[in-house]
């Protein structure tokens, strides 16, 4: 039974170097996004106004500037409007931003998902660690070998 409770000791600081590593990460992204000093739109449908630096203020930009772009290439998409049309450059870095912003919407659940990991780990390793503490309390001990082989509990 050593070797389980190695296992969920083992399991269990995985858990929080997930735990830590999701945060160090979840941070970064912010702290990032932060810096750009993004306001969402007034216009926005919801967080208008507010700074964005999280996955709720970046999503609800993103759907502004969709919303913006939409309307400065009348409904078309970069790829859909010539080339020599003028607003093709404002599409374009519209869809670039919209992508940047999304990329940071993904960032942040993933470094979410791996913080619930850590917590998941955490609890499977104790679970392990537990359940291996029991088996040995609730294990016979067995007599020293040459005596009558009866087992002592």
């Amino acid at each position: 039974m050593k070797n389980a409770r190695i296992l969920g000791i083992i399991t269990a600081i995985a858990g929080i170097v997930l735990i830590v590593a999701g945060a160090i990460t979840y941070l970064t992204i912010r702290n990032e996004l932060s810096a750009e000093r993004i306001t969402v739109a007034a216009d926005a449908a919801h967080f208008a106004g507010q700074p964005v630096k999280g996955p709720f203020t970046a999503f609800a930009q993103a759907e502004v500037i969709k919303k913006h772009a939409n309307e400065i290439g009348g409904g078309k998409t970069y790829s859909e409007l010539d080339k020599d049309d003028p607003k093709r450059q404002t599409v374009m870095t519209a869809s670039f931003l919209r992508a940047s912003l999304f990329t940071s919407v993904v960032a942040f659940g993933v470094a979410a998902l791996v913080m619930g990991l850590g917590v998941l780990f955490i609890l499977v390793g104790a679970a392990i660690v537990a359940l291996a503490d029991r088996r040995e309390e609730a294990a016979p001990i067995m007599a020293p070998a040459g005596e009558s082989g009866a087992v002592a509990v």
